[in-house]
Parts: structure tokens; sequence; C-alpha cells
């Protein structure tokens, strides 16, 4: 299994002087699903480089068994400093593709036109694109025949509650919620906080932190059928 992880390089959390990036646990717990089943990882950014962490998802009550496992991982921490440009990659070389989330995304992905091209050769060659978090805003502007990607399908991601529990519904570019929903996609929703999957053809989602370990665990499962 060769598998593609594409992180944001955006670091600023809108005007708020705040800054934003990935969410560690939602790189860490995918990250480890991914190798202990015996794939080979590339990582990837708009950028290339480190990308930026959320310091949000660095304080000590957002850490779990995976996140430590990743400060402790000297090669996985290399690796994650040298994350490939975006432009540099085809999806003829990888079998998926997977995006973790962070407010980080909303601002970069959502927008990237390397990365939208991208998900659409994944989705044209058959091959599954797993998002969690906020990672699905990068389906925004994703469309196959010129239909948006999520119309007609089942798709989740950080919800509208959630965002207003956070205090962030006005910073943000927009709602994913809300986005998904006009673009013609199916939300559905768990218990706020709560691991919730969703999959439809080669569409995997996770709506929140809590979903990352079980989207990969999906992303897997549909590797190896």
């Amino acid at each position: 299994m060769k598998i593609l992880m594409v992180l944001t390089s955006h670091d600023k959390l809108a005007e708020t002087g705040k800054k934003t990036g990935f969410w560690l646990e939602e790189f860490a717990a995918p990250y480890y699903a991914f190798k202990d089943a015996g794939a080979e990882i590339t990582l990837a950014s708009p950028a290339g480089g480190q990308p930026p962490l959320d310091p949000s998802s660095d304080v000590p009550e957002a850490q779990t068994e995976f996140t430590e496992r990743f400060k402790a991982d000297e090669a996985a921490n290399k690796q994650l400093a040298t994350t490939h440009k975006l432009a540099e990659i085809k999806a003829t070389d990888y079998d998926a593709v997977f995006y973790p989330g962070g407010h980080g995304p909303m601002w970069d992905l959502a927008v990237d036109l390397k990365s939208i091209s991208l998900i659409e050769d994944f989705v044209k060659s058959d091959k599954p694109v797993a998002f969690v978090c906020h990672a699905p805003a990068a389906l925004k502007n994703v469309k196959v025949d010129g239909e948006y990607l999520v119309k007609n399908k089942k798709v989740t991601g950080f919800s509208n509650t959630e965002e207003e529990a956070v205090g962030l519904t006005d910073v943000v570019p927009f709602l994913l919620e809300d986005v998904l929903q006009e673009n013609g996609g199916h939300y559905e929703k768990g218990a706020d906080w709560q691991s919730y999957v969703v999959e439809d053809g080669l569409l995997i989602t996770g709506q929140n932190p809590a979903s990352s370990e079980d989207v990969a665990k999906v992303l897997i499962e549909r590797l190896q059928a």
C-alpha cells in the first residue's frame, strides 16, 4: 500500500494574530495506523518542508498515545519536516490519499489548484480519498465530470456546533458543514467530539479529531479488500 498524506501549509488564523495549521492527532493517529499496516507513506504540502502545527493541538490535554509516539519518533519527525511539494506529486504513484485536518486547510487546500486536481485524479483512477475534521474543506472546489464530488454523497466533517464550541464561527472563511451541503452533499454528523465516519463510494470522511484513527482504519480496510 502506498498512501499519500497531504497537509496544510497555512499558519494564520485569519486576522486574529493567532496561529493555526494541521492538528497533531489527526496526523499522528492515521500515520501510525498506516505504518503499522505496512503501508509506504509519503507526506506532501503546498509549500513543501515543515507544515505548521496548530499550537492548540499541542497542549497537554490534546495528547494521545499516537501524538506521544510521534514525538518520540525521530524518523517520523524528520519525514514531517521535509514534506514534498504538492506540485511534484502524481496520483498515479499512490493507492490512496489522506488529508489530516486542523483549521489550516480551510484557507489553502480549499483553493489549492494542485490539491483539487490531485483529488480529481485519484477519483477518476478509482482510488479512495479520505479526509478528517476540517480537511473536507479540500473538497470545496473539487468537481468530477462537471459536478461537485460531494454531490449526492454522504459526507461529514467538522460540524457547525463544534465550530461554535471552539469559538471560531466568525473567524473561519466558511462553515464546513454549510459548504458541503451547498455543494449537494448529504451531510451527516454524530455527537459532538465523538468519532463519526462516513463512507460513500471512494469518499471517506470523519467528523472531528476523535474520528482520525477510524477514518484511517476504514481506508486501510478498503485498500486491503
